[in-house]
């Protein structure tokens, strides 16, 4: 069988933990801030945990893992 391809964009935006959940960076915080109110700012600061469902569909971009 011929070795599974990584989608390289899959291993530049997500990182494994330990436990084998995805994390994230968060979404919207690149440009039109102002708009946005500071809670919304203040909660998206960081990275974020995938979903479950969301998980399964990483994964399956990722076949052997990040290294």
């Amino acid at each position: 069988m011929p070795k599974l391809k990584t989608k390289s964009g899959a291993k530049k935006r997500f990182k494994i933990t330990a436990t084998g959940k995805i994390k994230a960076g968060v979404a919207g915080k690149r440009h039109r801030l102002i708009s946005h109110s500071a809670k919304y700012i203040r909660q998206n600061r960081g990275t974020k945990v995938m979903s479950d469902s969301d998980t399964a569909t990483i994964k399956g971009f990722l076949p052997y893992g990040l290294r």
